[in-house]
């Protein structure tokens, strides 16, 4: 397979071959970064990191893939550019591309990614937007496959809301790789509708399937995984955090929840957590609300089944995957 010159905006976008393809060339170059052997495939290219919405593990994973296959990373902080303040999406991207050879963007709107894509001549990165983080889920399966050995038939769910980029680009992950997704959480906070339909059409062909459920201990039976992210997104106003404690507690994972689903259940979640008093969201919602945990109790999250922290480094690797096919043009 060769995508040289395609950009990574959603998994939609790609086939279940090539999706676990750039796992697998993930699953290569980490072996060569750990044997300290050198993989400087896209020398001399230079990137544009353009981030709306900050982040720890994603800017760093561009930048230390971009550096360790040969390329300059230039960082664009969501107040160094003007991109949709005094210069248009379409005139942003014309410029970048005359630049650079690849742009990661970082931000809110799918469509200002597929914009941005259209115009600018070179691969563009969803880095995360409102409703798609694809580079997050390769990681997160390429940690799947290095603990379980496979993807197809391994049971995940996620747990908490899933209307939003994290629910939407797992359960289409496991839709194209033939994994049985499960959505655990209040109704409302269930995928759209149209976007289940899809996964089901994707998933009538893989042998995946989809089930969305309201009731907790039913969900995790059986699971390989247990999946939960944040219960605000970056963005959205501090008013929503007193409904979505009320509305999303029944749903934390607690080592209650990890022993109905068996012993070999990993969790896993995409960081930063809220899983102690350790920061100061996590303060300020104790203050308020009397809670030392929100999406996943403390003893989960440092527990032996917790598989957060190769998951987070996985996303330099799987990263490095996606630029080097995209940018190098190498077969995998």
């Amino acid at each position: 397979m060769n995508i040289k010159g395609k950009s990574f905006l959603k998994l939609l976008d790609f086939t279940s071959e090539e999706i676990e393809g750039l796992v697998d060339l993930a699953i290569e170059f980490k072996k060569k970064k750990y044997a300290g052997t050198p993989h400087r495939l896209c020398e001399g290219k230079n990137i544009a990191l353009v981030f709306e919405k900050t982040s720890t593990r994603t800017r760093c994973a561009f930048e230390v893939a971009a550096a360790d296959l040969g390329m300059h990373a230039v960082y664009l902080d969501p107040t160094g550019s003007q991109i949709g303040k005094k210069e248009s999406i379409e005139d942003t991207a014309r410029v970048l591309g005359r630049m650079f050879d690849g742009i990661e963007y970082r931000g809110y709107g799918q469509e200002i990614a597929e914009e941005l894509a259209k115009y600018a001549g070179v691969p563009v990165w969803n880095g995360l937007t409102n409703e798609f983080h694809p580079t997050q889920i390769l990681a997160d399966f390429m940690t799947v496959k290095e603990k379980f050995g496979s993807l197809k038939g391994r049971k995940l769910v996620y747990m908490g809301d899933a209307r939003y980029n994290m629910g939407n680009s797992l359960m289409v992950g496991c839709a194209k790789t033939g994994m049985r997704f499960v959505a655990c959480t209040d109704a409302k906070y269930f995928p759209d509708a149209q976007l289940i339909e899809e996964c089901r059409k994707i998933a009538s062909a893989t042998g995946a399937t989809l089930e969305f459920t309201t009731d907790p201990e039913k969900a995790v039976d059986g699971a390989d995984v247990i999946y939960t992210d944040v219960w605000v997104s970056m963005g959205e106003p501090a008013e929503v955090w007193a409904e979505r404690i009320k509305d999303l507690t029944p749903y934390r994972v607690t080592s209650e929840i990890m022993a109905k689903a068996g012993k070999n259940c990993k969790f896993m979640h995409c960081l930063p957590a809220f899983h102690d008093l350790k920061t100061t969201v996590g303060r300020d919602i104790y203050e308020k609300f009397g809670i030392d945990a929100m999406e996943v109790t403390d003893e989960v999250f440092e527990s032996p089944a917790s598989i957060v922290f190769d998951e987070a480094e996985n996303r330099m690797h799987t990263i490095k995957a996606v630029m080097a096919a995209t940018l190098g043009g190498i077969d995998f």
